[in-house]
């Protein structure tokens, strides 16, 4: 079942879903519009392979905070943002995070990506540019979360390297 936003406010004023900070504008008609936080992460360029099984992920990367004039991310260049939300997920829902279609509709992507019932943190998103450089901001409304309610609660919380998660959160392979 998915919630509507009757059922979000639902569960956002019992406690049972935890969004720190809170904004009503952020409820929509089946969902929540999440906003960009002010801090992105790049990949290098460099010519070298990923090793999935090195520790240091961060050799790959390069950080930027972020400010009011924005960020741009360039033509098919991938980068992760993260929320400005903290999430708390009670243990019988889970939820479904999409582009807004505004941002779909100027070429921009992003993966599928699941929140897992019992998860909690900021939403670290891999964003995929399109064919032209595009300008974001932070704190722009960016992502839509879709709720769905689960028959039953999980017997297995979500518990696993990004629990807890702040700000952008690099790839960890365990």
């Amino acid at each position: 079942m998915i919630l509507s936003d009757f059922d979000l406010k639902n569960y956002i004023y019992s406690g049972k879903l935890s969004i720190e900070p809170f904004d009503e504008s952020i409820v929509r008609e089946n969902g929540l519009d999440l906003r960009i936080g002010g801090r992105i992460a790049r990949f290098k360029k460099i010519e070298k392979v990923i090793d999935v099984r090195l520790r240091d992920m961060e050799q790959y990367y390069v950080f930027e905070d972020v400010d009011d004039r924005g960020f741009i991310i360039y033509p098919r260049e991938h980068i992760l943002i993260h929320t400005v939300e903290y999430l708390k997920l009670p243990l019988d829902l889970m939820g479904f995070v999409n582009l807004r279609s505004s941002y779909a509709r100027i070429g921009l992507t992003i993966p599928p990506t699941i929140i897992d019932a019992g998860f909690q943190g900021e939403l670290t998103i891999e964003v995929v540019g399109g064919d032209l450089p595009v300008r974001l901001y932070p704190h722009d409304r960016f992502i839509h979360v879709v709720f769905a309610k689960l028959t039953s609660s999980v017997e297995k919380p979500y518990y696993g390297v990004y629990q807890g998660q702040k700000g952008v959160r690099i790839p960890i392979f365990k």
